[in-house]
């Protein structure tokens, strides 16, 4: 097999990430249309940079989301920024796979991810930030539990319009955990 279940949900397992999958992130992270919900929009990535990026991204906690019964890969999603002396981190997360969306599958990851944060790594205060124009993804991390708790305003440029980016966190009480 090649991923491995660390974290199990319903609809997808997180796993390790594999430096492998390098060609699959690179095409997705040069889709304008994955990378305009992540910032990368403006960013050329080659095989070489992903793989590089890959390699970095897995000596730390970001893991690949997979699909439960086929071990197709979908996207990914990890901690970033994390404080271990104050119990803080950032999360992000990124489906890429354009035939997942809207599945409830980023959910389901963010809701792993944050339980593995708050009950393994003593972490005890999650931030994310989003776009304004991001529907889908606000809609999902507000499902997951996470609370608006401010806004940059006009932030963002994309297509001659400006775009706010909305600031959320989590706490341990706050997390709606899988049944």
């Amino acid at each position: 097999m090649k991923y491995i279940k660390k974290l199990s949900g319903r609809l997808c397992y997180l796993s390790p990430m594999s430096t492998s999958d390098y060609s699959v992130y690179t095409e997705w992270l040069n889709d304008i249309e994955t990378t305009r919900y992540l910032s990368l929009v403006s960013k050329n990535i080659t095989h070489d940079s992903e793989k590089e990026a890959l390699g970095e991204l897995s000596k730390g906690h970001t893991y690949a989301i997979i699909d439960q019964q086929t071990d197709m890969l979908i996207g990914n999603c990890g901690l970033v920024s994390w404080d271990q002396l104050h119990g803080t981190a950032e999360v992000g997360i990124f489906i890429g796979n354009p035939d997942y969306r809207d599945k409830g599958v980023g959910s389901e990851a963010m809701q792993l991810l944050c339980a593995y944060a708050f009950d393994y790594l003593n972490i005890k205060s999650l931030f994310l930030q989003v776009f304004s124009f991001n529907e889908r993804a606000y809609h999902s991390y507000e499902k997951v539990g996470f609370k608006r708790i401010g806004l940059w305003r006009k932030s963002l440029e994309q297509r001659g319009e400006r775009f706010d980016t909305i600031f959320m966190d989590c706490l341990p009480e706050d997390l709606i955990r899988l049944s």
